[in-house]
């Protein structure tokens, strides 16, 4: 490659008046190139057209640039104003000697002294010097030089360049750039008129080539990422953000990035600042979007999410906030350093492309989050709701430190409106979860008194909403003034409310924690009116007992929810199942017992046979209906099942076998026997662990 650098190039002028193509130009214009024929005692006093040379002297620097109109005094010429702009064909000719290799070096320091004396002449406002010829051959060879790069068949890329031709490179560029600020300040001398306009082209050529491979370097990430995941597995791909989290730089290599900064520094010096920075910022924008489509999120407008279904837009919402997290926590702060590591001297103009990246894609995700909470309302959504409410309350401030305060403020605002809108969805969800417990008032009972499926929907619905409590304390504690004349209760939120607890004491209550207790006084008063459904009152009892463990079990099982309700409230809780329990017990099985009381049985210190025989066939046929009903009931808690079946048959066993005891032997042993004596202790034991079961078994016959 410097080969073709120092290789010979065609035989040109070696100044700055040549401009166009010999072939098409004018036969005055040919005149310039012409070199100036040989004139007696003239040499020394002639001064040097505008880039034309002596041929004794090819490439003397002008020294003396005095006033042609007084040279033409002085050699007795006739000069007019038009010759001063194009001067006379000379005739002699002469021709000229062969081209000599061109000593970079050398040119590059006589180029270097040349602005400098350019900046001088500015400064002291003195006659600024001519445009040497050294400044024609300096641009031919930056010219050559980036033909060969920027070759239409074989471009050269910048990644094959090695390191001393992409420095050598860099450093032409960057003074003819410097040669062309120089002379612009001159732009209304007509003198430097072809010189600005011949290096601009230069330079102007020069910057393309670079801008081109500039986008090349900072798009080749692409290359490097699918050449790891072609050779990764699935698993190594999961794990691929905790990688991408420890490279500063993600997908570029230290002598990309050396290149990147090199390249940056060199357009910003040329004055092409607003192209380097559109390269930059489209080129990452692209791998920003491509980021954002391998992480699943697509980009939907407010009238997509609408329409969506609740099933699709919930895969949304996870993709949603996983993509969230992680450009949050590590895209952007990755965009931040990749920024600062390739504008290293521009802190203000990396901090703009890093935030006008950044910036787009928040605002970008925080539309999704606000289509979201804009949808109409559903219990079913309060869970969705409550994860993208963490997402912007927990993430946010966690970038605050990359964007500047103006830009974080405009973030946060939208942020705050996004969570503002959330806010009062969850809150009038609850309000709707209020009117639709009191709205369920079917007067179908649920059969075998089991748990009703709407007290099973509420506390697993409060259950998981408690797992949130934190949040959905916030929540109502933020959010909490909205218009609330839809709800059951038709009050507002009082943050200070207090309630009375069973033990007469004054307990103040936050305002999630007072609609979880309204939720509940609810739930139980709908309870309550649909055991009255039931014509069996010890079935409504077993309903009651059913739905009253179920909801305390919930309770206990759960600490945020139990911690909202109290232990006051357990054991309040507690105490009416055990009152609903005996309820049951007196209301079923206390008719039972009474048949055998030994009372009205004895006359004269004798049995009454018929009125025994007729205790007997009344407990038989009254235990029979029981367990034939009761069997049908359904406990589904094995525990109530286990405590009611053992203090029933604490209750009738031993009752059973001290009446069957003292009376079983005023029968005749045989069939009267039999005929009235239907059960036996273990028999009555076994029918009675039959109840509760839901399957209905009949029990007429003894157990053999």
């Amino acid at each position: 490659m410097d080969a073709d650098r120092d290789k010979p190039l065609p035989e040109k002028s070696h100044s700055f008046s040549s401009r166009d193509d010999p072939k098409t130009e004018s036969k005055e214009d040919n005149k310039e190139h012409q070199p100036e024929p040989v004139k007696p005692n003239v040499e020394q006093d002639a001064p040097e057209k505008d880039g034309v040379d002596s041929p004794s002297a090819p490439e003397q620097p002008s020294e003396g640039h005095a006033d042609p109109e007084i040279a033409a005094d002085a050699i007795g010429i006739e000069i007019k104003e038009e010759d001063l702009e194009h001067p006379p064909e000379l005739k002699l000719q002469e021709s000229p000697p062969p081209p000599l290799p061109l000593d970079l070096s050398k040119l590059s320091e006589e180029i270097d002294q040349y602005i400098s004396a350019l900046s001088t002449s500015k400064g002291q406002e003195s006659i600024p010097p001519d445009v040497p010829n050294s400044a024609e051959q300096y641009a031919i060879l930056v010219e050559a030089k980036v033909a060969d790069y920027d070759s239409i068949d074989s471009p050269i890329k910048w990644s094959r360049l090695t390191e001393e031709d992409s420095a050598s490179f860099l450093e032409a560029v960057t003074r003819i750039s410097s040669l062309s600020k120089a002379l612009s300040k001159f732009s209304s001398e007509f003198k430097y008129a072809y010189s600005i306009n011949r290096v601009g082209g230069v330079l102007q050529r020069a910057m393309s080539y670079l801008e081109e491979e500039f986008r090349s370097l900072v798009e080749d990430y692409k290359i490097q990422e699918q050449s790891t995941s072609s050779t990764s597995n699935q698993e190594s791909e999961q794990n691929a953000p905790l990688d991408l989290e420890e490279n500063d730089f993600p997908g570029y290599s230290e002598e990309i990035l050396s290149d990147l900064v090199r390249m940056s520094k060199t357009m910003i010096a040329g004055g092409h600042e607003q192209e380097c920075c559109q390269v930059y910022f489209v080129a990452r924008r692209n791998v920003i979007e491509e980021s954002l489509h391998k992480l699943g999120f697509e980009k939907y407008s407010i009238d997509d999410v609408q329409k969506m279904q609740w099933e699709s837009l919930e895969r949304e919402i996870v993709t949603w906030i996983k993509t969230f997290k992680q450009f949050t926590t590590i895209h952007f702060s990755g965009e931040r350093k990749l920024s600062d590591k390739v504008f290293p001297d521009q802190p203000s103009l990396s901090e703009s492309l890093f935030c006008s990246l950044s910036h787009g894609i928040t605002i970008q995700l925080l539309n999704f989050a606000e289509a979201v909470a804009l949808t109409k309302r559903a219990a079913e959504k309060l869970f969705k709701f409550l994860d993208i409410y963490e997402a912007l309350r927990d993430i946010l401030p966690m970038i605050e430190s990359l964007f500047p305060e103006e830009r974080m403020n405009e973030v946060k605002t939208e942020a705050s409106i996004i969570k503002g809108h959330l806010g009062e969805a969850m809150i009038s969800i609850f309000v709707e979860l209020e009117n639709s417990i009191k709205a369920d008032s079917g007067k179908t009972p649920v059969p075998g008194g089991a748990i009703h499926p709407l007290t099973r929907y509420t506390m697993n619905y409060l259950k998981y909403a408690c797992e949130y409590k934190e949040t959905l304390e916030q929540v109502f504690r933020e959010h909490q003034k909205i218009e609330r004349a839809d709800s059951a209760t038709g009050s507002d939120f009082s943050y200070n409310s207090q309630a009375q607890n069973p033990d007469k004491e004054v307990v103040k209550q936050s305002p999630f924690q007072t609609q979880i207790m309204k939720v509940m006084d609810l739930l139980d008063a709908n309870l309550d009116g649909k055991s009255k459904l039931y014509k069996d009152h010890s079935l409504s009892l077993i309903f009651m007992m059913n739905n009253g463990r179920y909801m305390l079990q919930k309770i206990r099982g759960s600490n945020e929810i139990s911690s909202l309700m109290g232990d006051s409230w357990c054991r309040k809780r507690s105490s009416d199942l055990r009152q609903y329990h005996k309820s049951y017990q007196r209301e079923t099985w206390g008719k039972l017992l009474s048949c055998l009381q030994p009372d009205g049985l004895m006359v004269n210190g004798k049995v009454v046979k018929p009125i025994l025989k007729e205790r007997f066939k009344s407990f038989n046929v009254m235990f029979d209906e029981i367990h034939k009903t009761q069997s049908t009931w359904v406990v589904s808690d094995e525990q109530l099942q286990s405590e009611l079946r053992v203090s029933i048959s604490n209750m009738v066993i031993p009752a059973y076998r001290s009446f069957l005891g003292r009376f079983s032997q005023v029968f005749t042993p045989g069939r009267q026997t039999e005929k009235y004596v239907k059960y036996q202790p273990e028999d009555i034991e076994t029918y009675i662990d039959e109840l509760f079961d839901g399957n209905g078994a009949p029990a007429g016959r003894k157990k053999q």
